[in-house]
């Protein structure tokens, strides 16, 4: 008789109830932490207005603090993910989740701009870049095979879930109450989390103990650093040559004429390559890397790392193309944008769970392949239904499909990622590959962001010359875009109706269709643009190995040290 089963017959005892929620509580905690941090971002990006009122302050101001989140995010995801590979993991992610509920805590409580940066963009920042590689690491040795696969695929769902409900729950609290309560909510999301931390594994992914590649931190904080803030410069600055001026402290920086971006990005990519020599070095001499180059010579894991970065490119294009063209073309609220998403996300959560049997006749690699296919038909549908009079439910369908794309693809494509590397390696692969999936986020948002927003100012432009009747050279043309950019600073409805305020009414009416046809061709350009990266995105993945391995290291379970109260055994699921 199987364990936990009971001589009636009856499998469901409480004995049986416990190991199926011990089984599955790393599972849970992880997809909790993964919530959490997905909804943070959209709650801060809806309660701008509210947050500038409160604290009376700019917009500018606001975003360069969630600027700033991104940059911290994106400069420490690398060595916060190899923390596991030092510490016990139950502690690590205990830890972080304590350090993230600070700086909730903090933020919900700030009195002033500067506390609510130093809470949410600062320490909030720090949690998330150990909690976001932390949840890969968990569970791939917390379990295996297809149970592994749906783990990985629920959390891709959960992670497309909260970044659509983060929209409707941001509208929702600051409207009804105040911005602040999102953040208290929060907490309570963290508190649910640590009570699951419990079923994580105590133990460490290897008996070998290693200390802190001080060095190697640094330089891959500074080259991330860098690189995130060349691509947070180069949609107001230009990626090569400069658009605007760019000074700091009264002194003007632009040699050559050139953009701040660009040397950015340059010195941000010499120092990685730098990061590269010393961690080869510090292995030569027998000591521990912050990321061993065993990894980074492995052909199927870098194949799988760079087939995610462009998943990103394109995933941060479409989450940030799609919410615009609702509230600025179609006169959405944030509410109804997040509506509008959810067909996405649902798709994605069924998806991801759903498909993990069809490894038995269809390889990975198939399966990827497929999600793909499927995102870029929905993103040429979506092309083909951009208009005035485009609504929500006709956009279900082709929502639908980028989210059943996603969710053929990502579980898969974590599971064939990691699974390339010993296990022993887990925690530093989940480090790169996160690394290189918040670069193609950043990437993705600035390329996509600045030709959907330079093609809408630069249609305003047009179409006001036009109806003037009116000629000017490409200098006085360049020098108007700029100006509607500063006067207007975004593309949503709220700063357009702003801008139209200041006008007589015959300009009003005459803006107003000029504004709505410049954002329709401006989502046709965007669109486009994001069909060209999921061609690229198909054209990447053809590198990725056909199946996951089964018998090499890579597929050995880590005998971690458990408590009572952790019970992963693959028997404990089948009682």
């Amino acid at each position: 008789m199987a364990a936990g089963s009971d001589p009636s017959g009856n499998t469901d005892t409480a004995e049986n109830r416990h190991s199926r929620v011990g089984y599955w509580g790393p599972l849970i905690a992880v997809s909790l932490a993964m919530f959490v941090v997905s909804i943070n971002s959209a709650l801060m990006n809806v309660a701008v207005p509210a947050i500038v009122a409160e604290f009376d302050t700019t917009v500018t101001v606001i975003q360069g603090a969630i600027s700033f989140y991104s940059l911290v995010l994106g400069a420490l995801i690398l060595p916060g993910g190899t923390l596991p590979a030092i510490y016990e993991v139950r502690r690590v992610m205990t830890a972080a989740l304590i350090v993230y509920a600070g700086g909730t805590l903090l933020a919900a409580l700030s009195w002033n701009v500067v506390v609510l940066t130093i809470g949410w963009s600062l320490i909030m920042g720090i949690g998330a870049a150990v909690l976001l590689p932390l949840t890969y690491t968990v569970l791939m040795f917390s379990y295996e095979a297809d149970n592994r696969a749906t783990a990985l695929g629920l959390l891709a769902g959960v992670s497309a879930v909260g970044a659509a409900v983060g929209p409707i729950f941001g509208g929702a609290v600051t409207t009804y109450a105040s911005w602040r309560w999102g953040f208290a909510l929060e907490l309570v999301v963290v508190g649910a989390t640590l009570v699951f931390v419990r079923y994580v594994s105590a133990g460490r992914l290897t008996d070998t103990r290693r200390s802190l590649d001080l060095g190697g931190t640094v330089l891959s904080i500074a080259g991330a650093t860098a690189l995130v803030t060349g691509f947070l410069l180069s949609g107001k600055y230009g990626w090569l040559l400069a658009r605007r001026p760019f000074a700091v402290g009264g002194v003007q920086f632009n040699p050559f004429g050139t953009s701040p971006a660009i040397w950015f990005l340059g010195l941000g990519l010499l120092t990685l390559a730098a990061f590269v020599q010393y961690e080869r070095r510090l292995e030569r001499a027998g000591r521990s890397p912050l990321v061993p180059m065993g990894i980074l010579m492995n052909s199927r894991f870098l194949s799988g790392v760079a087939t995610y970065s462009v998943r990103s490119v394109v995933m941060a294009g479409f989450m940030f193309v799609v919410p615009v063209y609702l509230q600025s073309a179609l006169g959405h609220t944030a509410f109804e944008a997040g509506l509008a998403m959810l067909p996405y996300s649902l798709a994605t959560l069924i998806f991801s769970t759903v498909t993990t049997s069809w490894r038995a006749s269809l390889s990975p690699k198939t399966l990827v392949q497929a999600g793909i296919a499927c995102m870029g038909l929905g993103v040429i549908l979506l092309y083909g239904q951009t208009s005035p009079e485009q609504t929500i439910r006709g956009m279900a369908i082709p929502m639908a499909f980028v989210g059943a794309g996603l969710g053929l693809l990502m579980g898969q494509l974590v599971n064939m990622t990691l699974s390339a590397v010993p296990t022993a390696n887990y925690a530093e692969a989940s480090g790169v590959l996160n690394a290189s999936s918040s670069m193609g986020f950043s990437l993705g948002t600035a390329v996509v962001g600045s030709v959907l927003l330079g093609r809408f100012y630069g249609s305003v432009v047009d179409g006001v010359l036009q109806a003037r009747n009116a000629t000017v050279s490409v200098e006085e043309r360049i020098e108007l875009v700029l100006a509607l950019e500063d006067a207007a600073e975004t593309a949503t409805e709220a700063t357009q109706q702003a801008f139209l305020a200041q006008l007589t009414p015959a300009e009003r009416r005459l803006l107003e269709g000029i504004f709505e046809t410049a954002m329709v061709d401006a989502q046709q350009a965007a669109l486009l643009l994001l069909a060209l990266f999921v061609l690229l995105l198909l054209v990447v993945s053809t590198f990725l190995p056909r199946q996951v391995p089964e018998t090499d290291e890579s597929s050995e379970s880590l005998e971690l040290a458990q408590e009572p109260t952790s019970d992963t055994s693959e028997a404990a699921i089948e009682d």
